[in-house]
């Protein structure tokens, strides 16, 4: 099932900016998602080298979510996160965080 987003819902570059600290934390760079990104071209070779020199993965995943500047890329980087057996850290951004699928459905958003 499809969740539409209302139309001031933030966007996906905001949702990624917003959870920046959490994706920190759990998103996996090193088993095909950064390799998956340079095929989508949300990488340069030149950046996947900067970010794969980094020497922890929470640095790797830092270095490549500053990366991320625009809603293009942030719809490859879902895209690929998905590819890359990543869907629950995708669906944890569409989600915001991860509210209730009610709340997001019924617009109960406590705003």
């Amino acid at each position: 099932m499809d969740v539409i987003f209302p139309d001031n819902s933030p966007n996906i570059l905001e949702k990624i900016a917003k959870l920046k600290s959490a994706l920190i934390e759990f998103v996996e760079p090193d088993f095909g998602l950064l390799d998956e990104l340079l095929s989508l071209e949300v990488l340069t070779r030149l950046e996947l080298a900067d970010v794969r020199s980094e020497r922890t993965v929470y640095r790797r995943n830092d270095a490549l979510l500053n990366l991320l500047t625009s809603q293009d890329q942030c719809e490859k980087f879902l895209r690929a996160l998905q590819r890359t057996n990543q869907k629950h850290i995708s669906n944890f951004i569409r989600q915001d965080g991860g509210q209730k699928i009610s709340d997001i459905v019924f617009g109960n958003t406590g705003r």
